[in-house]
């Protein structure tokens, strides 16, 4: 190891609990005890909310400006404590602490917190004629409950916290049961600077975001997750009308153009698929390459998958990690195997790395593989890339468009009119040209189709979080 944990030391033990009190959570790549996570149950998540409703009024009378200061105060002491998150969401999620990984997803806490605190949403003139006025005005809601999942814990969890705060809403949190420490951690900073009561996280199992969900003093859910899990909440919001955002499972496909660079584009097609070990929601999980270069393609991305270094994140010389969970490294075998199986080509990788560790999946590319093969059709959340041929473009952005799933997609080409011209053809929220996996905190973001709906980000974002009120005069 070329890293110390120690510098972690002090934040982990504010944020754990004793064995005897607590729940075990394991070091993902070594399966080591972490530590151990507070078991919080529905009856505490009752005392949060009850302590949101309370704590949200004066928070709300601070008005933007104050809570915008309190917001850089924040990113200020997460700058400063940087390391220290870094080592524990490392060790709790698995992804390495340099590359798009650890230090990246701190950072990006960081930035989303000040994009947050500066964007600007000013009331909307809706109607003017003479001394008749009627404008748009956005209030607070009150409690917003965010539900967060295990591949981004802390930069997901800010991309629902930030947001509500800044327009003056408590939050009551529920991070995955995978990945309590690392949100329970970023937490501990928040609430350095907030009042008490305007955050609280609830480190419990499944029930516990079923309650919260449906929680009749709960006025939005944010949801990061599955679309299966995303259906349920639906479900509840019909018993308290919660407004939610729903941000839900992508299966994104991305369409190599006739004519592209393979040189120029292979690295970021590469990243766009392997960021955080195929771990993210907005990842390129199925290409779709033209026949006059299909075999460059996958020549190109398999020189720079078996070079990658992968193993334990706190090696500094490591950007591939472990499958987070035994459940999705299940996932990933069956579907790599199902797809040997059905005659497809794996050109590299295909199998656990076991000498690494328990929960190691060697980069993999297939090739040779059709629509409806599970690897393709379903959303592997993995270090696996399906790459498809297609002869004609019509034909490729037709079964890109096929999947029940519309988060987001992308284009690769050189022909920037043509490579427009596609994206706009593409069923997904976001679409990028020569890039993938790519927010930006002023871009709103959403899905469509079974990935869910809602904004997140940006003057969207912030309204998102709001009640809209017009006042006509």
């Amino acid at each position: 190891m070329t890293t110390t944990t120690t510098t972690a030391e002090p934040l982990l033990s504010a944020i754990t609990v004793s064995e005897q009190a607590g729940r075990p959570i394991l070091d993902a790549a070594t399966r080591e005890v972490l530590g151990f996570a507070p078991v919080h149950t529905v009856a505490d998540l009752d005392d949060a909310i009850r302590a949101a409703r309370r704590a949200q009024p004066e928070w709300n009378a601070l008005g933007h400006a104050e809570r915008s200061r309190i917001l850089h105060a924040i990113a200020d002491d997460i700058d400063a404590s940087a390391e220290a998150l870094a080592i524990i969401l490392s060790r709790e999620q698995g992804k390495p602490l340099n590359g798009p990984n650890a230090r990246f997803e701190v950072q990006a806490s960081s930035l989303w917190l000040r994009n947050t605190a500066d964007t600007v949403l000013e009331p909307e003139v809706l109607f003017e004629d003479g001394p008749a006025r009627s404008e748009l005005h956005y209030e607070a809601l009150g409690v917003v409950g965010a539900i967060s999942p295990w591949n981004w814990p802390m930069m997901i969890s800010v991309w629902q916290i930030a947001p509500a705060l800044r327009m003056g809403n408590a939050v009551v949190a529920k991070p995955s049961e995978y990945t309590p420490l690392s949100v329970l951690a970023l937490a501990e900073v928040f609430n350095r600077h907030l009042p008490a009561g305007v955050l609280t996280v609830i480190s419990g199992e499944r029930e516990v975001g079923a309650a919260l969900a449906a929680h009749p003093d709960v006025d939005k859910i944010m949801f990061t997750g599955s679309t299966a899990t995303g259906r349920q909440i639906v479900a509840s919001s019909a018993n308290n009308l919660a407004r939610l955002t729903l941000e839900l499972g992508g299966n994104d496909a991305g369409i190599v153009l006739p004519g592209s660079d393979v040189s120029a584009i292979a690295e970021g097609l590469f990243w766009g698929a392997f960021v955080n070990t195929g771990q993210t929601c907005a990842a390129l999980k199925r290409l779709y390459v033209h026949d006059s270069q299909y075999e460059d393609v996958v020549a190109a991305l398999a020189a720079i998958a078996s070079q990658m270094p992968m193993g334990n994140g706190l090696d500094e010389g490591n950007v591939l990690g472990p499958l987070q969970n035994e459940k999705q490294f299940d996932i990933v075998s069956r579907l790599v195997d199902d797809a040997r199986g059905r005659g497809a080509r794996v050109v590299v990788g295909g199998e656990p790395a076991a000498e690494i560790g328990p929960l190691f999946y060697r980069s993999t590319i297939v090739a040779d593989i059709e629509d409806g093969a599970p690897l393709v059709d379903e959303e592997q959340f993995g270090p696996v890339l399906p790459i498809i041929r297609y002869s004609e473009v019509d034909d490729a952005i037709a079964r890109a468009n096929a999947s029940e799933q519309g988060l987001c997609a992308s284009v690769w080409g050189s022909d920037s009119d043509e490579t427009f011209a596609v994206a706009q053809r593409l069923q997904a929220g976001t679409v990028w040209i020569n890039q993938h996996a790519a927010p930006n905190p002023v871009v709103p973001f959403g899905g469509i189709k079974s990935s869910g709906y809602g904004l997140e980000f940006g003057v969207h974002g912030l309204k998102a979080v709001a009640a809209p009120k017009v006042i006509s005069r």
